[in-house]
C-alpha cells in the first residue's frame, strides 16, 4: 500500500479506528457513470504469513446496487473526513471484494460501533435474521491522509460554537 500526504500509516489507522464518520465510496455503474454512497465501516488488520495488511469492511444487503456495481468493477475510491473544522481525513482508492456474511458478524460489529449497541429498533431491524447480508472488504492501494489542525487552529471546532 502506498501512503501519501502528511499522516503516517499508523496515524491513518488510528484515525480510521477512532472515527465513527461514515465512509464515502465512489464506484462505477455498469453503464460507466460514477456512483457515490456513504456506508458504515470498520478497519481491520489481517495477519498473513507474518505480515499484516489492513482492510476497511462495510456491510450491506446482497441485493444492494453497490454490490452489483462492485462485482462488475471492483475498483473504487473512498474518503473518511471530519465535517467541521479543523478538517482531517483519509482518502484513497483500492479494490473491493464481496463475500457472504450469513452470521451478520460484520453488520453486528458495525451496529455496535455506530449505534452503541443492538437494543434500538433500527439495530433490530438491521439484524433481522431474514436479511441476506454481504461484507464489502476494501483493500486500499493508495491512501492519502491530511490534518489541517495547525493551519486552522484559530477556527472554531464546529458550527455550534460559532456566534
Amino acid at each position: 500500500m502506498n501512503v501519501r500526504g502528511s499522516l503516517s500509516e499508523e496515524t491513518i489507522q488510528q484515525f480510521l479506528s477512532t472515527q465513527t464518520i461514515p465512509i464515502r465510496l465512489g464506484c462505477q455503474t455498469p453503464a460507466g457513470t460514477p456512483w457515490m454512497l456513504s456506508m458504515w465501516y470498520r478497519p481491520r488488520v489481517l495477519e498473513n504469513d507474518g505480515s499484516s495488511e489492513w482492510v476497511l469492511e462495510c456491510a450491506t444487503g446482497k441485493g444492494a446496487k453497490v454490490v452489483t456495481y462492485l462485482t462488475e468493477t471492483p475498483e473504487l475510491s473512498f474518503e473518511v473526513s471530519t465535517n467541521h473544522p479543523p478538517y482531517r481525513g483519509v482518502r484513497g482508492w483500492g479494490t473491493a471484494t464481496i463475500e457472504p456474511d450469513p452470521e451478520m458478524s460484520v453488520l453486528r460489529s458495525l451496529v455496535e460501533r455506530y449505534l452503541g449497541g443492538t437494543d434500538s429498533k433500527l439495530a433490530q431491524d438491521l439484524l433481522d435474521e431474514d436479511r441476506d447480508e454481504v461484507t464489502i472488504s476494501i483493500e486500499p492501494a493508495t491512501v492519502y491522509g491530511w490534518d489541517f489542525s495547525n493551519r486552522m487552529r484559530d477556527v472554531a471546532s464546529g458550527p455550534e460554537t460559532r456566534g
